[in-house]
Protein backbone atom coordinates (compact mmCIF):
# COMPACT_ATOMS: atom_id res chain seq x y z
CA UNK A 1 0.00 0.00 0.00
CA UNK A 2 3.00 2.61 -0.80
CA UNK A 3 1.12 4.32 -3.14
CA UNK A 4 -1.69 5.39 -1.04
CA UNK A 5 -1.12 9.19 -0.21
CA UNK A 6 -4.42 11.35 1.16
CA UNK A 7 -5.10 9.51 4.30
CA UNK A 8 -4.33 6.15 5.79
CA UNK A 9 -6.86 3.44 3.98
CA UNK A 10 -5.72 0.96 6.72
CA UNK A 11 -8.11 2.94 9.02
CA UNK A 12 -11.08 3.05 7.23
CA UNK A 13 -14.47 1.53 8.48
CA UNK A 14 -14.93 -1.43 6.02
CA UNK A 15 -18.15 -2.39 7.68
CA UNK A 16 -19.37 1.20 6.88
CA UNK A 17 -18.21 1.51 3.57
CA UNK A 18 -20.43 -1.88 2.99
CA UNK A 19 -23.09 -0.61 5.08
CA UNK A 20 -23.55 2.90 2.66
CA UNK A 21 -23.07 0.74 -0.34
CA UNK A 22 -25.67 -1.83 0.62
CA UNK A 23 -27.92 0.60 1.53
CA UNK A 24 -27.53 2.82 -1.62
CA UNK A 25 -28.60 -0.20 -3.82
CA UNK A 26 -31.93 -0.48 -1.34
CA UNK A 27 -32.67 2.96 -2.07
CA UNK A 28 -32.11 2.44 -5.56
CA UNK A 29 -34.58 0.27 -5.58
CA UNK A 30 -37.16 2.38 -4.09
CA UNK A 31 -36.24 6.19 -5.39
CA UNK A 32 -34.23 5.29 -8.41
CA UNK A 33 -31.36 6.77 -7.81
CA UNK A 34 -28.27 6.82 -5.02
CA UNK A 35 -28.69 7.19 -1.38
CA UNK A 36 -28.28 11.21 -0.60
CA UNK A 37 -24.77 11.49 1.69
CA UNK A 38 -25.22 14.29 4.54
CA UNK A 39 -22.09 15.33 6.04
CA UNK A 40 -22.94 15.04 9.38
CA UNK A 41 -23.64 11.27 9.19
CA UNK A 42 -19.96 9.83 8.49
CA UNK A 43 -16.57 9.64 9.95
CA UNK A 44 -14.20 12.63 9.21
CA UNK A 45 -12.64 9.41 7.22
CA UNK A 46 -15.34 8.91 5.03
CA UNK A 47 -15.43 12.41 4.58
CA UNK A 48 -12.45 12.63 2.66
CA UNK A 49 -11.74 12.84 -1.18
CA UNK A 50 -12.20 9.27 -2.56
CA UNK A 51 -12.77 6.93 -5.45
CA UNK A 52 -14.00 3.52 -5.20
CA UNK A 53 -15.06 0.89 -7.14
CA UNK A 54 -18.38 -1.32 -6.18
CA UNK A 55 -18.70 -4.97 -7.73
CA UNK A 56 -21.93 -7.11 -7.34
CA UNK A 57 -21.35 -10.84 -7.33
CA UNK A 58 -24.80 -13.14 -7.80
CA UNK A 59 -23.80 -17.02 -7.16
CA UNK A 60 -20.60 -16.22 -7.54
CA UNK A 61 -20.95 -14.54 -11.02
CA UNK A 62 -20.12 -10.72 -11.82
CA UNK A 63 -23.60 -8.68 -11.32
CA UNK A 64 -22.21 -5.42 -11.85
CA UNK A 65 -18.95 -3.08 -11.50
CA UNK A 66 -18.51 0.16 -11.83
CA UNK A 67 -16.92 2.79 -10.12
CA UNK A 68 -14.59 6.39 -10.34
CA UNK A 69 -10.63 6.07 -10.97
CA UNK A 70 -10.58 9.43 -9.36
CA UNK A 71 -11.83 11.43 -6.18
CA UNK A 72 -14.14 13.75 -7.21
CA UNK A 73 -16.10 14.34 -3.79
CA UNK A 74 -16.58 12.49 -0.18
CA UNK A 75 -15.45 8.45 -0.03
CA UNK A 76 -18.93 8.14 1.53
CA UNK A 77 -20.89 9.38 -1.30
CA UNK A 78 -18.51 7.78 -3.94
CA UNK A 79 -19.36 4.68 -2.77
CA UNK A 80 -23.38 5.40 -2.65
CA UNK A 81 -22.98 6.33 -6.23
CA UNK A 82 -20.68 3.38 -7.29
CA UNK A 83 -23.08 0.72 -5.54
CA UNK A 84 -25.75 2.28 -7.04
CA UNK A 85 -24.27 2.49 -10.76
CA UNK A 86 -22.96 -0.80 -10.28
CA UNK A 87 -26.86 -2.20 -9.57
CA UNK A 88 -28.77 0.06 -12.01
CA UNK A 89 -26.38 1.18 -14.71
CA UNK A 90 -23.40 -0.97 -15.61
CA UNK A 91 -24.58 -1.60 -19.27
CA UNK A 92 -23.59 -4.95 -19.22
CA UNK A 93 -26.37 -6.72 -17.06
CA UNK A 94 -30.03 -5.40 -16.53
CA UNK A 95 -30.63 -3.60 -13.56
CA UNK A 96 -30.67 -5.48 -9.79
CA UNK A 97 -34.07 -6.81 -9.38
CA UNK A 98 -36.09 -6.76 -6.10
CA UNK A 99 -35.88 -10.33 -5.69
CA UNK A 100 -31.96 -10.61 -6.27
CA UNK A 101 -31.44 -7.46 -3.75
CA UNK A 102 -30.96 -10.06 -0.67
CA UNK A 103 -28.48 -12.74 -2.96
CA UNK A 104 -26.13 -10.23 -4.41
CA UNK A 105 -22.83 -9.97 -2.81
CA UNK A 106 -21.39 -6.54 -2.64
CA UNK A 107 -17.10 -5.69 -2.32
CA UNK A 108 -15.74 -2.02 -2.10
CA UNK A 109 -12.59 -1.12 -3.65
CA UNK A 110 -11.06 2.31 -2.53
CA UNK A 111 -8.56 3.36 -4.91
CA UNK A 112 -5.06 4.91 -3.96
CA UNK A 113 -4.22 8.08 -5.90
CA UNK A 114 -2.64 7.35 -9.85
CA UNK A 115 0.66 7.20 -10.84
CA UNK A 116 1.62 6.94 -14.50
CA UNK A 117 3.70 4.01 -15.68
CA UNK A 118 7.26 5.49 -17.47
CA UNK A 119 7.78 2.89 -19.82
CA UNK A 120 9.88 2.46 -23.37
CA UNK A 121 8.09 -0.19 -24.83
CA UNK A 122 5.59 -3.67 -24.06
CA UNK A 123 8.16 -5.49 -22.32
CA UNK A 124 9.40 -2.65 -20.16
CA UNK A 125 5.81 -1.75 -19.10
CA UNK A 126 5.40 -5.55 -18.61
CA UNK A 127 8.00 -5.80 -16.60
CA UNK A 128 6.84 -2.83 -13.96
CA UNK A 129 3.56 -4.36 -13.15
CA UNK A 130 2.99 -5.87 -10.07
CA UNK A 131 0.03 -9.00 -10.54
CA UNK A 132 -2.06 -9.03 -7.78
CA UNK A 133 -1.26 -5.49 -6.69
CA UNK A 134 -1.20 -3.15 -9.63
CA UNK A 135 -4.55 -2.37 -11.06
CA UNK A 136 -4.34 -0.97 -14.42
CA UNK A 137 -5.67 1.51 -16.48
CA UNK A 138 -4.95 1.77 -20.40
CA UNK A 139 -5.67 5.48 -22.33
CA UNK A 140 -5.50 5.73 -25.84
CA UNK A 141 -6.69 9.23 -27.13
CA UNK A 142 -10.21 9.24 -25.63
CA UNK A 143 -10.18 5.49 -24.74
CA UNK A 144 -10.21 4.54 -21.40
CA UNK A 145 -10.41 1.21 -19.56
CA UNK A 146 -9.42 -0.02 -16.19
CA UNK A 147 -8.91 -3.68 -14.59
CA UNK A 148 -8.52 -3.66 -10.35
CA UNK A 149 -6.24 -5.46 -9.37
CA UNK A 150 -8.68 -8.90 -8.41
CA UNK A 151 -8.94 -9.37 -12.31
CA UNK A 152 -5.23 -10.86 -11.75
CA UNK A 153 -7.05 -14.04 -9.88
CA UNK A 154 -8.74 -14.71 -13.40
CA UNK A 155 -5.72 -13.25 -15.79
CA UNK A 156 -2.49 -13.87 -13.86
CA UNK A 157 -0.33 -13.76 -16.85
CA UNK A 158 0.38 -10.04 -17.21
CA UNK A 159 0.58 -10.61 -21.43
CA UNK A 160 -2.66 -11.99 -21.10
CA UNK A 161 -4.04 -9.08 -18.67
CA UNK A 162 -2.84 -5.99 -20.65
CA UNK A 163 -3.92 -8.32 -24.12
CA UNK A 164 -7.49 -8.37 -22.26
CA UNK A 165 -7.32 -4.58 -20.90
CA UNK A 166 -6.73 -4.19 -24.44
CA UNK A 167 -9.78 -5.68 -25.45
CA UNK A 168 -11.84 -4.02 -23.01
CA UNK A 169 -10.54 -0.53 -24.49
CA UNK A 170 -11.93 -1.32 -28.00
CA UNK A 171 -8.20 -2.27 -29.17
CA UNK A 172 -6.77 -5.67 -30.40
CA UNK A 173 -4.61 -7.88 -27.89
CA UNK A 174 -1.54 -7.10 -30.24
CA UNK A 175 -2.24 -3.47 -30.63
CA UNK A 176 0.73 -1.11 -29.57
CA UNK A 177 1.58 2.54 -30.23
CA UNK A 178 3.55 5.48 -28.67
CA UNK A 179 0.04 7.36 -28.01
CA UNK A 180 -0.57 4.99 -25.58
CA UNK A 181 -0.63 5.48 -21.37
CA UNK A 182 -0.85 3.35 -18.58
CA UNK A 183 -1.51 4.42 -15.17
CA UNK A 184 -1.37 1.76 -12.05
CA UNK A 185 -3.35 2.36 -8.64
CA UNK A 186 -3.49 0.04 -5.94
CA UNK A 187 -6.65 -1.06 -3.93
CA UNK A 188 -8.20 -1.56 -0.40
CA UNK A 189 -10.96 -3.85 -0.38
CA UNK A 190 -13.55 -5.18 1.97
CA UNK A 191 -16.28 -7.98 0.94
CA UNK A 192 -19.50 -8.84 2.20
CA UNK A 193 -19.36 -12.25 3.52
CA UNK A 194 -21.70 -15.15 1.35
Amino acid sequence: MERMHSHNLEDLPGIELLRIGRDSIEYGLVHGKPLPVARDKFSAALMQPGATFSTLRLEGELRGCCGTLEAYGPLAQDVAHSAFRAAYQDPRFDPVRHEEFNAVRLEVSVLSPLETIPFTDEDDLMSRLTPGVDGLVIIEGRRRATFLPKVWESLPDPRDFLARLKGKCGLPADYWSERLEFQRYSTLSYAESA
